[in-house]
């Protein structure tokens, strides 16, 4: 009998991730994230002065770091700043890609 409860156990947990990989899947994009945004000056040099979604904001930077080839060579997720960049970073030299987010949102409005 130990033997049937165990494999009932073991069904279990398999019956209860199917349900959450289907609420991920229909998930909606949160509206504060597609509000277009318009960007301050040294950020339209970058993005365009159209008013944009932040996602897409994000998307163009990172377009325009790998383009440039900005990403520190040893660690990925520092961001070395050029003269376009350095006014959105705050002066900065270099911001992990975490900061730069924040940073970038500052020149939104």
């Amino acid at each position: 009998m130990a033997a049937k409860k165990t494999t009932a156990a073991k069904k279990a947990p398999a019956a209860k991730k199917a349900p959450a990989a289907k609420k991920a899947a229909g998930r909606k994009p949160n509206a504060a994230f597609m509000k277009e945004m318009t960007p301050s000056a040294a950020l339209a040099e970058i993005v365009g002065s159209k008013p944009i979604p932040r996602t897409q904001v994000v998307s163009k930077i990172w377009e325009y770091i790998k383009k440039n080839n900005l990403q520190d060579a040893k660690n990925k997720r520092q961001i070395n700043a050029d003269d376009k960049l350095k006014p959105i970073f705050g002066g900065k030299k270099s911001v992990t890609m975490f900061e730069m987010t924040a940073l970038v949102n500052k020149n939104l409005t």
